[in-house]
């Protein structure tokens, strides 16, 4: 009896340290539907200009807001940053529309433009079931984004992304 409190602390501990080392530990869940992507472009506005495109989406979790950013590579670079209203069309499908701006500048026009302008940008989403692949597709049309005739350019893309 005399040792009885004594035990009762070193199996309490027992089965306290083996429920730490046993429990694996929780992982944090990124927002459904963000990814990066890759892809070609082409630029319909100022003659035919083909080119590639860097894409990211990072979705919000419960709102239907996206922020999203392509990167236009052709005979020049515009980035075009944009947040998007995503309507789900089905568990697998988004639509979207976003409003943001064309970033885009030096001497020779890309896909989008030559200048910093307004840009909006429609687009879909298709996530394939069971994998973490997206295919993505949209066009943006900048207003006034040429520095000499003013104008809209248009540009049309899509890719494959990887969700994270």
């Amino acid at each position: 009896m005399k040792y009885f409190p004594c035990l009762v602390s070193v199996v309490g501990a027992s089965l306290m340290l083996n429920l730490a080392v046993s429990n694996q530990a929780a992982q944090a869940q990124v927002a459904y539907g963000s990814y990066v992507g890759i892809g070609p472009t082409i630029g319909i506005t100022d003659g035919i200009q083909l080119g590639g495109v860097l894409a990211a989406r990072y979705k919000l979790l419960e709102a239907p807001i996206s922020f999203r950013a392509q990167a236009l590579i052709g005979q020049n670079t515009a980035i075009v940053p944009t947040v998007s209203y995503d309507l789900p069309l089905n568990w697998h499908t988004d639509a979207y529309l976003g409003a943001g701006l064309v970033l885009a500048g030096g001497g020779n026009s890309s896909p989008v433009g030559d200048k910093i302008s307004f840009a909006l940008q429609p687009g879909v989403d298709y996530v394939v079931p069971n994998s973490n692949t997206v295919i993505f597709g949209n066009a943006i049309i900048a207003f006034d984004a040429y520095r000499d005739s003013g104008g809209a350019a248009v540009s049309v893309q899509g890719g494959v992304g990887l969700r994270f």
